[in-house]
This record gives C-alpha cells, structure tokens and sequence, in this order.
C-alpha cells in the first residue's frame, strides 16, 4: 500500500473515534450545581441605614397591603370588593368573568396569610437587629 493511502486510512479512522466519542463524551456531562451563597453580613452603619430608613417603608407598605386587601366592599382591591364585583357580573349574566373574579379574590385572600408571615419576620428582624444600644 502506498504511503498516502495508508494515512488517509489512519487520518480517517482517527477522525470517526473522535466523531463517535465526542457526542459520548457530552452526553456524560451534568450542569454544575447552582451557587451556594454564603449569609450576608451587615456593617454597623448598614444595619442602623437599614433600620432607619428601609425597615419603617417596608412595614409601612406591608400594612397598607394588609389594610386594602382586609377591607370592605368599598375597598378598591379588596377581597370583598373583589366578590362585590363577581356578585355584579353573575347578576349580569357573565358567569365566565364572574368565576375569574371569584377566583382572583381566593387567591388575594391567601396573600393575607403570607403577610402575616411578612409582619412577623419584620418584627423578628426589628426585635433583633435595631435594638437602640
């Protein structure tokens, strides 16, 4: 056999067991874990920053949230004013709009829950962190 035939055989064996192990070799891969971040730690005139000047605004808006979704039927956004609306549309005839406000205020009435939750956790942090020394 003459030379050039010999490595074009070698050249094009090599090149199949490359093509034939790469997609192997892909296919072995996993994504890498996602970051683990580590706690964030807080200088002193951060933390006094933060209990001065964020910590009220967000209680501020967390009651005010409470307050809308807690309130009456004359409540703009309210759970009640919600089914007040719902009440109006079935009246109407327009089932389909009225079940998609019945719907909407349920899950309204479920935020109510995870506010509380966001009231005790600013209070936990206000309790701990911005205590005057």
């Amino acid at each position: 056999m003459r030379s050039s035939v010999r490595a074009a055989i070698i050249g094009g064996s090599a090149v199949a067991a490359l093509a034939i192990g790469v997609p192997a070799a892909s296919a072995q891969t996993t994504t890498p874990p996602p970051p683990s971040y580590g706690q964030v730690t807080l200088s002193p005139e951060e933390s006094q920053q933060l209990c001065a000047d964020r910590l009220p605004k967000m209680i501020d808006r967390r009651d005010k949230l409470a307050a809308r979704i807690n309130g009456d039927a004359n409540t703009k956004g309210s759970v009640a004013w919600l089914r007040a609306r719902a009440d109006k549309q079935r009246a109407d005839g327009h089932t389909k709009i009225a079940d998609q406000l019945v719907a909407r205020a349920d899950r309204r009435a479920k935020r109510a829950d995870d506010l509380k939750a966001v009231q005790e956790r600013l209070t936990n942090f206000k309790n701990t962190h911005c205590v005057a020394k």
